[in-house]
């Protein structure tokens, strides 16, 4: 693990795997770079995947609840493509991450080598906001990890045939076994960024998606997914009809990344990026 400053003095954790095209990975509201660990193992060999943990969560330092925003958090992102001296980076943002990712389309696109959204859209289902409101900062009742891992299967609506040692494996990646407790990855203080962003006044939300115009793009979607809806999604495709999209089967939201339909998805969008890669040679640093 590897740590820098934000620019107002939060620590922000990251790890930096692999040499070649910078990949950077964003994670959900509520989750850590651990959430690509899945889809790692199946990246070509000449990416450089850089997974950060966002302000609050996982590794890094939690910071006052008010600064917990897209856009403050879009800013720890390019902070940290700073901090590693790269001019441009590919991103792949689930969920939360892929709002990031937007928004950078939006105020910084010179920064982007192309966007790969993950069960995200300028547009989200209220019914699955609502669902994602009602655990954000709730510790839980039960006092061991196995215990989750138990209920893990009931409380992720959309997931069908998945293992009881992927529930198990999701269950470190979201708890923390305390003596006598389990204890979130996370500041439940989240809760207050995300009440406020949804009380917020709705305004039109596609230009967010508008501003990835000529970036390389890839969208994969759960296909139960209660976030992002499958009139979303084709609106998105129709939008940008060079857009590559792959809906997983048996995933809600959101899908792990090592399903073959997102594996295949994600690798040819890497190879639609490393074409515009070369043709910028400075976004591959040295260090």
């Amino acid at each position: 693990m590897l740590w820098f400053d934000a620019e107002d003095g939060t620590r922000l954790a990251y790890r930096d795997d692999g040499v070649g095209l910078p990949l950077l990975a964003l994670a959900g509201l509520t989750r850590d770079g651990r959430d690509f660990d899945y889809l790692a193992q199946h990246l070509p060999g000449n990416i450089r995947l850089i997974r950060l943990d966002s302000r609050g969560r996982g590794a890094s330092a939690w910071a006052a609840p008010e600064t917990y925003t897209v856009v403050q958090e879009a800013r720890d992102a390019l902070a940290l493509l700073d901090h590693l001296r790269l001019d441009r980076a590919a991103v792949i943002g689930s969920s939360r991450g892929g709002l990031l990712g937007m928004f950078i389309a939006m105020t910084a696109k010179d920064r982007l080598l192309g966007l790969c959204l993950n069960d995200v859209g300028p547009v989200l289902e209220k019914d699955g906001l609502l669902r994602i409101g009602s655990y954000i900062g709730v510790l839980p009742t039960v006092a061991t990890l196995a215990e989750i891992a138990d209920r893990m299967g009931a409380a992720m609506p959309g997931f069908d045939h998945v293992s009881q040692y992927r529930w198990q494996e999701e269950t470190v990646r979201h708890y923390v076994q305390m003596e006598g407790k389990v204890a979130l990855t996370y500041d439940p203080a989240l809760r207050i960024g995300f009440e406020a962003a949804i009380a917020s006044p709705a305004d039109d939300p596609w230009p967010l998606f508008d501003a990835c115009a000529h970036l390389p793009l890839a969208l994969v979607r759960g296909a139960n997914s209660d976030v992002l809806s499958g009139a979303t999604a084709q609106e998105m495709c129709r939008r940008r009809p060079d857009m590559l999209y792959a809906e997983v089967p048996n995933r809600g939201h959101i899908p792990f990344l090592d399903e073959p339909e997102a594996i295949s998805c994600i690798q040819r969008w890497l190879s639609v990026v490393a074409m515009a890669a070369a043709s910028h040679p400075q976004a591959v640093s040295a260090t």
